[in-house]
């Protein structure tokens, strides 16, 4: 599955059968909530709504109250002030086996203290259900059993809790939060210690309980998994909100510039089409004299999109094309609003597109080659860059596959590269400005060939 914001398949689901055992949808109110340990303020003034059958991702740099908030939702711990209420009944109000009725919670920390084995430990979510010494019944027994298949962790159901690893550990806790059926769910960094295939199957899981009714709400630290599968993000920074929305208007440079104060590029992932964070060396510092102002991009595929990415990161000025209109680089450019020019797949260079190429490499300082494929429609860009001195050159492919016609390109091709300064995807930025020339005889060499015709 490609884990979307999209609702699952749940035909086949496993948990089948026990209507009984879903609980009814709840909304969660969080109003006017802070709280301080000692002199320390960890929440200030913090108020949102979390409607039923919504998955909410609480984002943030570490401190800034993700985990705070979750126990004060759960009524671990009661706020200074303001009020916690799930369907009007104020969770700092209620007994421990009524509040465990409304409330489960993984957390981060999922280590025990005892020896029981797995299924019974499962079962511990059954007890907020029935009397205190009253034994398990039918409906707990097949609810148990139900977890264990949902979460994977039924051949482990007798091995003894301290004797699985940390990943089955925290499955196996939620496999006992699903057992206890409440119709909000916490989960504290729920994909910390699981590997990549175990984070995605987790997070698919919950995605199916929230498609069911259950309201989610989860501390996360990976930003493209929470963009990928919450609804909504709520972003703290300082103990407050300072965003609150769809991931797309969450994450975004500049709220992550201005709360986890880094330098990141926002992109659509090409296959699940939500969002990805793509954490960049810190390019805030003032400008080099030898940083160009405007770099123009010639180039295809991962290439293309990560050098126009890093450059526009970093403060220059970039422009891309021309490059076929569903090519990745195109994607990029159109998300960061690069001005591009854009050519329908497997087309011939026009005329009007060629002349807008030389205008945009004749305003730049710089122009990089990123795994450029120079066909026989485009060849006639091979004039323009034999006549551009700032040049640079990023091949992540051979020059054998980028699709060269015919030997006349590839050798005028190649005399380009061997005078562009060879760089590296991380290292473009240094690149450019080694290539950078404050005489702009670039420029002076193209305007002769426009006034040649």
């Amino acid at each position: 599955m490609t884990g979307s914001r999209q609702p699952p398949d749940t035909a086949n689901s496993d948990l089948e059968g026990d209507e009984q055992s879903r609980p009814d949808p709840a909304t969660i109110t969080v109003e006017d909530v802070s709280l301080s340990f000692g002199e320390l303020s960890v929440l200030e003034d913090v108020s949102l709504t979390i409607e039923p059958g919504e998955f909410v991702g609480f984002v943030g740099p570490n401190g800034a109250g993700k985990t705070t908030l979750l126990r004060a939702i759960s009524g671990a711990l009661e706020p200074d002030s303001g009020t916690v209420t799930i369907d009007d009944a104020d969770v700092h109000g209620l007994s421990s086996r009524a509040s465990s009725r409304l409330v489960s919670v993984v957390p981060q920390d999922t280590s025990l203290s005892f020896s029981f084995p797995v299924r019974d430990v499962v079962e511990m979510g059954r007890h907020p259900h029935r009397s205190r010494f009253s034994s398990a019944t039918l409906e707990d027994r097949a609810a148990v059993e139900r977890a264990l298949e949902r979460t994977r962790t039924a051949e482990l159901a007798d091995r003894p809790i301290d004797e699985v690893s940390g990943g089955q550990r925290q499955r196996v806790v939620l496999a006992r939060t699903i057992a206890q059926a409440t119709p909000v769910m916490l989960l504290d960094e729920p994909t910390a210690s699981l590997d990549v295939n175990h984070q995605v199957e987790t997070l698919e899981l919950v995605r199916e309980l929230v498609d069911e009714g259950r309201t989610v709400v989860a501390a996360i630290h990976d930003l493209d998994l929470a963009a990928r599968y919450c609804d909504r993000l709520v972003l703290l920074s300082d103990g407050s909100v300072a965003r609150d929305g769809p991931p797309s208007t969450v994450l975004t440079g500049e709220a992550l510039a201005d709360s986890f104060d880094a330098n990141a590029v926002v992109t659509p992932n090409p296959v699940t089409g939500t969002e990805t964070v793509t954490a960049l060396a810190d390019a805030r510092e003032p400008k080099a004299a030898s940083q160009p102002d405007r770099v123009h991009v010639l180039g295809t595929g991962t290439a293309a999109a990560g050098v126009v990415a890093r450059l526009e990161a970093a403060g220059i000025d970039v422009t891309l094309g021309p490059v076929s209109s569903g090519d990745a680089a195109a994607e990029i450019a159109r998300s960061l609003g690069v001005e591009t020019i854009e050519t329908a797949p497997f087309a011939r260079l026009a005329a009007d597109d060629r002349a807008a190429t030389e205008a945009l490499v004749r305003e730049a300082d710089v122009t990089v080659l990123a795994d450029l494929v120079l066909g026989a429609g485009s060849q006639p860009l091979l004039d323009v860059l034999e006549a551009t001195a700032g040049l640079v050159v990023v091949e992540t492919r051979p020059l054998s596959e980028l699709g060269f016609g015919g030997a006349d390109a590839r050798a005028r091709y190649n005399e380009c590269r061997e005078r562009a300064v060879n760089a590296t995807l991380e290292g473009i930025c240094e690149a450019v400005a080694d290539a950078a020339v404050s005489d702009s005889p670039s420029r002076q060499s193209v305007d002769s060939i426009d006034a040649d015709g």
